[in-house]
């Protein structure tokens, strides 16, 4: 994928084998995003900082999200990586190149001007730092000076974007590495990599490339801040995710050996799950502010976590998953504009719930989940999908690009 594999089309463009395509990362990709509206709609009930909150929070909630915070955006940059290897099959490096600035960069910097304000507003309105109409509002974007957690700062912000700005640049910035690895000595490197996830359980060893990166990165940069400029230990993490992606579906064996061995990652994502909250039930808070011991372990556990859960639904999903639809592209093209909108939607409608109704937890939590998902819907069908301009600007095809084969 990429987020414009978050964008549409791009895994099932490109079959992997002939007479086969690999519906699952497809399917895959469709319920990672659903899961961030429900996610990000959690964010409104748990202790964690975000953008508007309730007054109530939920810890069981917390506990699930704790999970999938390590899972749903690894997830999607794996399956990133895949879909870049699909989309170089049958593009030159420069076509590429250029698609990705139409399909990731575009939408970014739309986002930034139009979809992320309101959100920045609405926090402002929460928080009684701003009293005004949107239109008074609107020209602090202007100012250029950029949001800081809490609502503080400026108005000029990527928010949830960054997801595409990270995209964007792994996407450019891996280009000679993916030159290389199509090389001889890049193929007698992926061949090294074949002998080692051949053995049983042989991928989970790979989780040592995010280990390494946490000890040379991670005392460094020990907060995931989505800001570039000081989240380099996140944003190799994630750039490494994207890497193993694309080499670990560069070959159909790697698929099979991968799903073979489905249960090797079942089971080891299942004892990382019972260290997860082994750590949260019996070690307490002092013992993870001043224990750097007690910090490393639960660092490492984390990573082992993210990688063996990525490998078990990779896996899981290809053998379960690999099958088409007559809605796939439909679901498959919309996904994009989903990401883009969701957290926007999620925090009008979730202003509105917090400062008008009397919901708790659970019924607001459903309120706006299920309202923001309706409302999704709506707006990719009336607004976007339908016209070339909105198309453009969310990454989508050209609807005359999209009837040409191959594409």
């Amino acid at each position: 994928m990429q987020l414009s594999d978050l964008q549409p089309h791009v895994l099932t463009s490109a079959p992997p084998a002939p007479g086969q395509r690999r519906y699952d990362l497809d399917w895959l990709r469709i319920i990672a995003i659903l899961t961030l509206i429900f996610y990000h709609t959690g964010m409104i009930y748990v202790s964690w900082g975000f953008h508007i909150k309730s007054a109530e929070h939920s810890l069981p909630m917390e506990y699930v999200m704790s999970w999938l915070h390590r899972w749903r955006m690894p997830l999607l940059f794996f399956i990133s990586g895949a879909g870049t290897f699909f989309a170089l099959k049958k593009r030159s490096y420069g076509t590429y190149a250029g698609e990705r600035v139409r399909r990731l960069f575009v939408p970014l910097v739309f986002g930034m001007f139009v979809i992320v304000p309101p959100q920045i507003y609405v926090e402002w309105l929460f928080r009684g730092r701003f009293s005004g109409s949107y239109t008074e509002f609107y020209p602090e974007v202007f100012k250029f000076q950029p949001y800081q957690d809490g609502g503080a700062g400026g108005a000029f912000s990527w928010h949830h974007l960054w997801f595409i700005c990270y995209l964007f640049l792994y996407s450019l910035l891996s280009i000679p590495l993916f030159k290389w690895l199509k090389s001889e000595s890049g193929q007698r490197f992926t061949d090294k990599i074949g002998r080692l996830i051949a053995r049983p359980g042989g991928s989970l060893w790979l989780v040592g490339l995010l280990l390494f990166n946490d000890v040379l990165l991670g005392g460094l940069f020990p907060h995931e801040t989505h800001a570039l400029v000081n989240d380099w230990a996140y944003f190799m993490k994630n750039l490494i995710l994207f890497w193993l992606g694309y080499l670990l579906i560069s070959r159909r064996t790697f698929w099979e050996t991968i799903a073979d061995q489905r249960r090797y990652f079942l089971i080891a994502t299942v004892i990382s799950t019972v260290i997860l909250y082994s750590f949260r039930f019996l070690v307490d808070q002092d013992a993870f502010d001043n224990s750097r011991l007690v910090i490393t372990l639960f660092s490492f556990n984390g990573l082992a976590l993210t990688w063996f859960s990525v490998l078990a639904t990779i896996a899981y999903g290809y053998r379960y998953l690999n099958w088409n639809h007559r809605f796939l592209p439909q679901l498959n093209e919309a996904v994009y504009p989903f990401y883009i909108i969701h957290q926007t939607v999620i925090l009008l409608i979730g202003y509105y719930v917090l400062t008008k109704t009397s919901l708790g937890v659970y019924d607001g939590f459903l309120t706006i989940s299920l309202s923001s998902l309706v409302a999704c819907i709506v707006i990719y069908v009336l607004l976007i999908r339908p016209f070339t301009l909105t198309r453009v600007l969310f990454g989508l095809k050209a609807r005359e690009a999209q009837k040409q084969p191959n594409n």
